[in-house]
């Protein structure tokens, strides 16, 4: 039986840390449907179009990999799905203890969805799409917190 997980995040934009977690998760998965979160009461930095797009992009030739955007609840969209898993990453305790509470929202919400936390590598724990982003804004260097080869379209926002 083929196991498949529900990579989600805003993923705005993805990062290097976020390759590692995902490279990882299929050590663990056949499959791992990376799925960009659509929140309608926020403007990203990059399009969902654009963020699928890096995606792809970063993910070019490995097995195993989907990418998708949803919109509303996590815990519906893998019903929908038919996907039992949840990955989550973490490079911190303070994204832990986020992490955990959403999982627990989300045990409440679907009980028969689990949801797995892997923390980064050490040397992708200070890299964070907040920061990516203030780098783009200041017309930095992204590519050592970039997945090799990737090239950030300009930014809609």
């Amino acid at each position: 039986m083929e196991t498949v997980a529900f990579f989600p995040g805003s993923f705005d934009p993805f990062t290097a840390g976020h390759l590692n977690i995902l490279k990882r998760a299929l050590t663990m998965f056949d499959e791992v449907v990376v799925a960009v979160g659509i929140n309608q009461d926020k403007r990203g930095f990059y399009s969902s179009e654009q963020r699928v797009a890096i995606i792809r992009e970063a993910t070019r030739g490995m097995k195993g990999v989907r990418v998708m955007h949803y919109d509303g609840l996590t815990v519906d969209s893998c019903r929908a799905l038919g996907i039992r898993h949840i990955v989550r990453g973490v490079r911190n305790m303070l994204d832990f203890e986020t992490e955990r509470s959403i999982a627990d929202a989300n045990r409440l919400l679907a009980p028969e969805i689990e949801t797995i936390i892997i923390p980064t590598a050490q040397e992708f724990a200070h890299i964070s799409s907040s920061a990516v982003r203030d780098i783009i804004r200041h017309h930095g260097d992204t590519s050592l917190f970039m997945p090799k080869g990737v090239e950030l379209p300009e930014a809609d926002a």
